[in-house]
């Protein structure tokens, strides 16, 4: 083959694979409705598999071992869905309340303001009003959008158990089908690849889970002991957030904050701030490292790409299932030879930095 030809023959590669990416991210916007709870699913039939694997052990049938951790998982979910909601209830009646001491707080620091910086503050004030109704009327109507969000949920809700029993019923056909699709020399590598896989997955999806509990108790214990209002839904909102890496902490703290200081004095703020560092110290230098890091990490770039592609895809589900999937992704790029680069591209460990030294010509003697 000429240079030219291998020159095109890299050029229709290029665009097939661009064009490939390009229809499957289509596939999977279009079909989200159907693709997400599945997904879902089977992060659930992940985490709840070796739960089944204990039962069946002690001699219960699969199908009564899959019915009751299916049962005791909705009743536990139904439970915490139960205090959440009912923390919802009373943040969407005190709503207007609260935007009425946010209002209050931002014109006492107008005031102050206009009279350290002599400035009329007429127009802040008119503004101020004018901003306060359509916080209260975007409130009411996104509160309404919430309710059509919350039944949407609940569609889903009832299709994922169902999904779940049947992928933790059918999980040999499902093994046995991918064996089925390689030839008898791959068989042993196929194996292998599957059987670290489903472990490592398994070992970080439970860590992830792990760590949320963990950090919604202590997020909660600290709203507790500082009387802050809707302990648990902020408790377990800013543990949730966390899960989304980098972004969320940062994200599910300045709510906090928000909250706290338009219902506390500004000393609550600070008080916190304090327990928000100091529970992030626990969970980045015991949690993360002990419970989930041990099993897989993926680098700050690809985390943020990937959560900025499934927020445009699938929205705030695509946002939560970003992390996971590609924690997956790369899991199954390290255990086939070909695509370990890739996995390690995702991953965070960090080569040795390489000096490059500049060339230097070498001078020729002028000749006389």
């Amino acid at each position: 083959m000429s240079g030219t030809e291998l020159k095109s023959s890299s050029y229709v590669k290029a665009a097939t694979i661009i064009i490939g990416l390009f229809a499957l991210f289509i596939l999977l916007y279009i079909a989200q409705g159907i693709i997400v709870p599945l997904i879902f699913s089977v992060i659930i039939a992940i985490v709840l598999h070796p739960v089944v694997n204990l039962l069946v052990r002690i001699k219960i049938n699969k199908v009564l071992a899959i019915t009751i951790v299916i049962i005791l998982t909705i009743v536990v979910l139904s439970v915490l869905g139960t205090l959440l909601f009912s923390q919802i209830s009373r943040f969407a009646e005190s709503w207007p309340l609260l935007v009425e001491k946010f209002t209050e707080a931002i014109n006492n620091a107008v005031i102050w303001a206009s009279g350290y910086f002599d400035i009329n503050p007429e127009k802040f004030h008119e503004r101020l009003t004018q901003s306060r109704d359509e916080i209260i009327n975007s409130g009411v109507s996104s509160i309404g959008q919430t309710i059509v969000t919350i039944g949407g949920w609940f569609v889903m809700l009832f299709l994922i158990p169902v999904y779940v029993f049947l992928l933790l019923l059918y999980q040999p056909l499902i093994i046995d089908f991918i064996h089925k699709l390689f030839n008898a020399d791959q068989q042993g590598s196929l194996g292998k690849m599957i059987s670290q896989s489903k472990t490592v997955v398994q070992g970080y999806l439970v860590g992830l889970f792990a760590e949320f509990i963990i950090l919604a108790i202590l997020y909660t214990s600290a709203f507790f002991i500082l009387g802050i209002d809707y302990a648990i839904l902020l408790g377990v909102v800013v543990s949730l957030l966390n899960v989304v890496r980098y972004i969320g902490p940062l994200i599910g703290i300045l709510l906090v904050l928000a909250l706290t200081l338009i219902t506390k004095s500004p000393a609550y703020v600070l008080y916190v701030l304090l327990f928000h560092i100091l529970i992030q110290i626990i969970d980045n230098f015991y949690i993360v490292p002990k419970v989930v890091a041990s099993r897989v990490r993926i680098n700050a770039l690809f985390s943020i790409i990937a959560m900025i592609a499934g927020l445009a895809l699938w929205g705030i589900s695509g946002m939560f299932l970003a992390i996971p999937l590609l924690a997956i992704a790369k899991l199954v790029f390290d255990n086939i030879e070909s695509l370990k680069p890739w996995g390690f591209l995702l991953g965070d460990t960090m080569p040795p930095l390489i000096l490059i030294k500049p060339i230097r010509k070498s001078k020729k003697p002028i000749q006389g």
